[in-house]
């Protein structure tokens, strides 16, 4: 080998090496951050881990016997409607000493101020009447 090729080496070399790192230490800066919406508000948390939210009982009528996740909505179906939240996320629901694990089986609520709905059956469980601030974190 001449001593012009094993210089070419030496240097495609140390580039090479270079790029890795400067490659790897971009994926590690950008892999301790979470990926946000433009625009998404923060949801305020507290410092147990529990986010805090308003949430009323809802119940099947007529007209909605089936819930947007394709559930059989029926006085007995246990869960939490949300409009932000994909159907089947399990979620803790904590109200007034009683916390219960669930998960997303409808849309809703259309009310302004209101972040979750109850359904009729979860809610009695929790004597949960009216709209009431509860506190929830996603089950891991």
């Amino acid at each position: 080998m001449t001593w012009a090729i094993f210089q070419r080496t030496i240097w495609l070399a140390a580039i090479t090496l270079v790029v890795g790192v400067v490659a790897l230490a971009i994926a590690h800066r950008g892999a301790g951050r979470s990926r946000t919406i433009p625009g998404a508000v923060p949801v305020p948390g507290t410092a147990d881990g529990y986010y805090t939210a308003r949430a009323a009982p809802y119940g099947p009528t007529p007209a909605h016997q089936r819930t947007s996740c394709g559930q059989p909505f029926t006085s007995t179906t246990e869960g939490i409607a949300s409009p932000v939240l994909p159907c089947g996320v399990k979620i803790y629901i904590r109200f007034q000493g009683k916390e219960v694990l669930t998960q997303i089986v409808d849309r809703g609520p259309d009310v302004p101020g209101r972040s979750f709905d109850i359904t009729k059956a979860l809610a009695d469980r929790l004597g949960l009447h009216g709209a009431q601030v509860i506190h929830w974190r996603y089950a891991r």
